[in-house]
């Protein structure tokens, strides 16, 4: 169903087929699962200072699990989520292990290569592209100032309804 009032292709309340779903919710279980285990076992057995970039990235990939476990229940909400990770995984890729494979020093990023790539594939493969675009490209923006366009309609409702 599409609202008259936006202009565009947003589709109000669009839902996601339960394969898109189930998709999506086994993308996040990986990352709740796995990387959780991996991420919360290495911080909370750590007994030395963390190096300032290590500690970022383990307390990152912390959190993402933790947003992940939200995304089990709420795959459409949380799919930035899925986006930051793309985002990251690519940019490693291309900034990181590409450069360091062209110097021949690709043996020393090579099963971490491996594990983005697949992960990046499994991503791809999960994020409901149609549904993102018309999201979060495609729909109009919020507005910078005043009440968001939901809660103009929502203000103005009671006031139709009185015949006003």
């Amino acid at each position: 169903m599409t609202d008259p009032s936006l202009p565009g292709p947003r589709v109000v309340g669009a839902a996601l087929s339960p394969l898109r779903l189930s998709l999506i919710r086994g993308y996040f279980l990986l990352d709740f699962v796995l990387l959780g285990a991996y991420a919360w076992s290495t911080i909370l057995g750590r007994d030395a200072p963390w190096p300032a970039l290590d500690g970022v990235a383990f307390s990152f990939w912390a959190a993402v699990s933790l947003l992940s476990g939200l995304g089990l229940r709420y795959p459409q909400k949380m799919l930035p989520v899925l986006f930051v990770q793309l985002a990251y995984k690519l940019v490693w890729l291309l900034a990181v292990a590409a450069p360091m494979a062209l110097r021949g020093h690709g043996g020393e990023v090579a099963p971490m290569a491996r594990d983005m790539a697949v992960a990046l594939a499994l991503l791809v493969a999960a994020i409901p592209w149609r549904y993102a675009l018309d999201t979060y490209l495609r729909a109009p923006a919020e507005p910078w100032r005043g009440a968001p366009r939901a809660a103009q309609a929502t203000e103005l409702e009671p006031a139709a309804r009185r015949g006003a």
